[in-house]
């Protein structure tokens, strides 16, 4: 389905909407089921997932801001969201939005999850951002929510539960992300090598030249390799869980985007100018790929948790950070 951008939502298996199902479908009471799961699941309707706000690095979920604050028999939003990608498509009609509920409380349950109708009132589209140009479908908006009411039975899990929600979702999100880059990277490896044999330069095809056959090369081996590592990780997340398969998870986060974008650059300059052009497809994949090294947590982040856990094995009371010593000063 990376091969063709639109293919996933033609198929009904695209982002945010495939995270969304999972979430409702774990998470969600039946007549939030009934009202909003089961629409999105026959593809009558689309989702937006409002976790990422603009003045706080999002790398950290604990850091969000806005707030989910309990007013009698509703909750009340109010902050803002953005790359709330598909928000401005016509069919999305619900958010399910991460916020505060209680500040007070260790940094990890603090955050709830709630389910917001598009048309509630006092939500409203602010700045879209483009990506490198491109506004890709349903754009990815700035979401306001002023003072925006929905019932408490509108809450997802319980309240508190907001991280942990957001990282069972994120989890099968993230290997979705990866099979796509895979099929980005096969139709960039195809561009490649068809340019390559459509030009000539020095008396000879692009195709005979040394370094070329070497990217060719590379550009193959590279993509099996990840191929077989996303191959593992879903054979574990099947067998073992999501939790369990949390290092492979992360790993391919990584790696496959990666692979696709070294892919992806050399395919654009063998293809030259046109490369970075509309006139191919390659530009918007380098675009839309480059997205997925910050998308569902950067890769440094992905990094440290796998660095941390591999610690661990050898150093199960590992810490991030050092405890102070009895009396010192923080």
């Amino acid at each position: 389905m990376g091969k063709t951008t639109f293919a996933s939502e033609a198929l009904n298996c695209s982002a945010p909407d495939t995270g969304n199902m999972e979430v409702l479908n774990l998470y969600g009471s039946e007549p939030i089921k009934q009202a909003w799961l089961a629409p999105l699941l026959e593809g009558e309707i689309r989702s937006a997932f409002c976790m990422t706000e603009p003045d706080s690095a999002s790398s950290d979920a604990t850091n969000i801001e806005l707030r989910i604050e309990r007013d009698g028999d509703d909750y009340v939003l109010n902050g803002r969201k953005w790359f709330s990608s598909g928000a401005l498509a016509e069919r999305c009609q619900v958010f399910i939005v991460m916020g505060k509920t209680n500040p007070k409380a260790s940094a990890h349950l603090q955050q709830s999850m709630v389910v917001v109708p598009k048309d509630a009132p006092g939500v409203t589209i602010g700045r879209i951002p483009t990506v490198f140009g491109y506004l890709d479908r349903g754009g990815h908006p700035e979401v306001i929510f002023s003072d925006v009411r929905v019932p408490v039975d509108n809450l997802l899990g319980e309240e508190g539960g907001g991280f942990a929600i957001s990282q069972a979702r994120l989890g099968p999100g993230r290997i979705h992300h990866c099979m796509r880059a895979l099929g980005a990277a096969e139709r960039a490896l195809e561009h490649m090598v068809r340019r390559s044999l459509e030009r000539t330069t020095f008396g000879t095809l692009v195709a005979q030249k040394g370094l070329i056959q070497d990217w060719i090369a590379e550009a193959r081996i590279d993509i099996d390799m990840a191929r077989e590592y996303v191959l593992r990780t879903a054979y574990l997340m099947d067998t073992v869980g999501n939790k369990a398969a949390a290092t492979e998870i992360s790993g391919i986060k990584v790696a496959v985007p990666n692979v696709a974008l070294k892919v992806i650059d050399r395919a654009i300059q063998v293809y030259g100018a046109a490369g970075v052009t509309q006139f191919t497809p390659l530009a918007e994949l380098y675009a839309h790929i480059r997205t997925l090294r910050i998308a569902d947590g950067p890769d440094e982040v992905h990094k440290m948790t796998i660095a941390r856990r591999e610690i661990r094995k050898y150093a199960p009371d590992f810490r991030m950070y050092a405890t102070p010593s009895p009396g010192a000063q923080s």
